[in-house]
């Protein structure tokens, strides 16, 4: 079995998810065969990823899919067994090494413990065979001690596998010792003795500042210190698993290209805009409830959605549906990926109840097809041919539901020349399945022409790759991290 080493966090949005990236890439480039691993992950942000001796595949984490691609392997389900999928704010679909597992409350979790751990231990086997070195992501807080009795995703996995934690504290949410003295003081003593020290995350200005900070936790805890990591930029051009980081506001400047990314309350695989968003000539706005979608938008995006009926009842509470038939009406543009794409129908129907207790919904009508759920769920990577532009594409597609209907006769793409998603009439509306759609360098600037921008030069996955490789160089500089990696076992 391979070395390990755990980055657990003193809350949520630490920046974890990025640092185990990183120094997956550091860990790579000192010539380790390095791997990740999460137990437990809650995101409807996913990807797909192998299920190896089955010959097809399944969901991980996005995180998870990204630290993989640090590590220069390819993804597999072992690498985030278990991932939960909100649905509703007490409810989430179970997913179990890459297939669904179960529908639950968050009420019913305590009874899934025993199965989901033994699905987590059997994947941290598989995981750990061919590496020299994996690096473990906690989700969350080891500090929530009134579920520690039901933990398998910080100290409940890492006293089952003997895995040393290093803890990762936000200095830039201010309150960082108090939040790592606290951690100590109310873990148990069986916890406490897994940490091997700390790192402190998103400091912003001088370092030396904040020596009096370390040799306080450190007496506070005595733990020891790894380093200190500044804010990395280079982050921002990493895909982003956690819906949080919409809640923040969008940088100045609205030239070139605006679109409007209305914010749904199930919203899924967002990082489908990340490619548009890193274009220089364009501003990608995601309209928070309450707010109308900006009138001067260009082209608005219906993003992916974990609850499609859902949603649509959500999109028109908040009068986005009228702000999308103004928009239509002046000729802009609508693009729906995934969920958006059902929404952009006349109905969608649940005769299962797959989804919940709604059989059906009406649809916006921008598109003329309707969609029908069914049980079986689509889940795998496709490499495909723009109808239009006539240029590669290269995605995936994870989703419930067959869409058909008059529309469909003018497809988005072709998948291994089969037709794939629907536009209007007069090609100003348009849905597909496919996500990874505005990765596609030659699509992308071909998409882009049609409003007046010049795509960058830069192919998007290099650009990730450029970014992987400088938040390891950050880290390597900041952290010491030949002593992170010897302080695995």
């Amino acid at each position: 079995m391979a070395r390990a080493v755990m980055l657990q966090g003193t809350g949520s949005d630490v920046g974890k998810s990025v640092l185990v990236a990183g120094l997956c890439r550091a860990a790579r480039r000192r010539g380790l065969k390095v791997r990740p691993f999460k137990p437990q992950n809650m995101s409807n942000n996913a990807a797909v990823a192998v299920i190896p001796g089955e010959g097809r595949e399944g969901e991980i984490g996005r995180a998870q899919w990204l630290q993989a691609l640090a590590c220069g392997v390819e993804p597999t389900v072992h690498m985030n067994p278990v991932l939960l999928k909100p649905q509703s704010d007490v409810g989430a679909q179970v997913v179990v090494q890459g297939r669904i597992f179960a529908e639950a409350h968050a009420s019913d979790y305590g009874r899934l413990k025993d199965r989901l751990l033994a699905a987590v231990m059997d994947s941290w086997a598989r995981v750990g065979e061919s590496a020299d070195l994996v690096i473990v992501e906690g989700a969350g807080s080891p500090t929530e001690i009134n579920l520690r009795d039901r933990d398998i995703a910080n100290m409940g996995f890492a006293v089952r596998a003997d895995v040393p934690v290093i803890l990762v504290g936000d200095i830039d949410r201010g309150g960082v010792i108090a939040a790592l003295a606290g951690t100590h003081l109310i873990l148990s003593e069986q916890d406490r003795a897994m940490i091997a020290g700390f790192v402190i995350n998103k400091f912003r200005g001088d370092l030396s500042l904040f020596d009096a900070g370390l040799a306080a936790i450190t007496r506070f805890t005595g733990w020891r210190s790894f380093g200190v990591v500044p804010w990395l930029a280079e982050a921002a051009r990493l895909p982003a698993e956690d819906s949080v980081v919409l809640e923040r506001p969008a940088g100045a400047g609205h030239s070139g290209l605006k679109i409007a990314v209305p914010m749904l309350s199930r919203i899924a695989n967002f990082d489908d805009l990340d490619p548009l968003r890193a274009e220089p000539g364009v501003t990608v706005v995601f309209v928070p409830p309450g707010r109308p979608l900006p009138e001067d938008a260009a082209l608005v995006v219906l993003p992916g959605t974990k609850s499609t009926i859902a949603d649509l009842e959500f999109l028109r509470a908040n009068g986005w549906d009228r702000d999308l038939e103004a928009h239509r009406a002046k000729a802009g543009a609508i693009v729906g990926l995934c969920g958006g794409y059902q929404m952009l129908g006349r109905r969608v129907t649940d005769p299962q109840g797959i989804e919940g207790s709604r059989r059906e919904a009406e649809g916006l009508g921008l598109l003329d097809v309707e969609t029908v759920m069914a049980p079986e769920k689509t889940v795998r990577n496709v490499s495909a041919l723009s109808a239009k532009y006539s240029v590669p594409l290269t995605g995936y597609e994870i989703h419930l539901g067959e869409t058909s209907g008059p529309d469909c006769a003018r497809p988005v793409a072709l998948v291994e020349g089969r037709p794939e998603g629907a536009a209007s009439v007069d090609g100003k509306v348009f849905g597909t399945y496919l996500h990874g759609l505005f990765g596609a360098d030659a699509f992308r600037r071909a998409f882009l022409a049609e409003f007046g921008i010049a795509a960058g030069t830069a192919g998007y996955h290099e650009q990730v790759q450029d970014a992987l490789d400088a938040v390891a160089g950050h880290l390597e500089h900041h952290l010491d991290c030949d002593a992170i990696f010897a302080a695995a076992r």
